[in-house]
């Protein structure tokens, strides 16, 4: 049981870790912060926080449990607001896509990498921000990655583990520089290819016609263009070693591709796309296991 949480940001991700622990009986009382009183006011108004605080040293005060859901660019501030401020059990974790830079921005912060703070990234979102968006079985059946360093407290990652654990998420663990490198792979690089792909269309002359014929198969692959920009553009930055990387590695595989295609190779052509389905294939009856 969370005596207190404090989630410093309630949108989607914030948001639905405070109605799953709600809706799980796991929580006495959950303290929102964030810059927009609308939004905070929404909060309380659907029961997803208590009361809120706009300051973050004010809304961290006596909880046991902090769940930090900024952007990335935000992380250091947030930590350097919290210091000095945090109750001696308190335990902070977060919910940051690229888990280089959260550390970085906290020993920055604290001076040092505080023992009970637990580094995580919930592997769940939609295209859509705020606390409206919000729902509680976000997180059933999808993966939390813990990325706990040498001197994380295990009595801190055991409560982590357990909260998202009561969320209905299956919980694994990985180091900091490997889980940056899956999940520019997994999530950061097909983000890349939608918001490219939307950009590039829409600057085409014939952009209109081209918008308005397009298909299911478009749409599915472009909504995660809809994501929130600020949030995408601070996980460029933080993850840009690997992220880069990944880019470079698919812009050759494209130019491979194109090249196919202009010399008329059927043959190998084919066999990419054996090859894709083959995975793609292996992938989702893995899912469905």
């Amino acid at each position: 049981m969370i005596r207190r949480l404090a989630v410093i940001g309630v949108g989607l991700i914030g948001g639905s870790l405070a109605r799953a622990l709600r809706e799980a009986g796991e929580v006495e009382e959950i303290v929102g912060c964030g810059r927009s009183r609308d939004n905070l006011e929404k909060a309380v108004e659907l029961g997803v926080i208590d009361r809120y605080r706009h300051a973050v040293g004010e809304a961290v005060e006596g909880a046991d449990m902090i769940f930090v859901g900024v952007p990335l660019g935000a992380m250091e501030d947030v930590f350097g607001a919290m210091k000095g401020r945090l109750a001696e059990d308190a335990i902070i974790t977060d919910g940051g896509s690229a888990k280089g830079s959260v550390v970085k921005d906290a020993i920055e912060a604290f001076g040092e990498l505080p023992r009970r703070f637990v580094p995580g990234h919930p592997i769940a979102g939609t295209e859509k921000n705020g606390v409206e968006a919000s729902f509680s079985t976000l997180y059933r059946n999808r993966r939390v990655i813990l990325t706990p360093l040498e001197k994380t407290d295990l009595d801190a990652l055991a409560c982590v583990r357990a909260m998202w654990e009561a969320c209905g998420a299956e919980v694994t663990e990985m180091p900091v520089e490997h889980h940056d490198e899956v999940l520019a792979a997994t999530s950061h690089l097909p983000h890349m290819l939608a918001f490219g792909l939307v950009d590039a269309l829409s600057r085409m002359k014939e952009n209109d016609e081209i918008f308005r014929y397009a298909a299911g198969g478009f749409r599915d692959f472009t909504r995660i263009a809809s994501s929130n920009p600020v949030m995408w553009r601070d996980i460029c930055i933080a993850n840009a070693p690997a992220l880069s990387k990944m880019l470079s590695a698919f812009a050759d595989e494209m130019k491979d591709l194109a090249d196919t295609i202009a010399a008329g190779n059927g043959e190998h052509l084919l066999e990419i796309f054996e090859r894709a389905k083959a995975a793609r294939d292996r992938y989702i009856d893995g899912l469905e296991e």
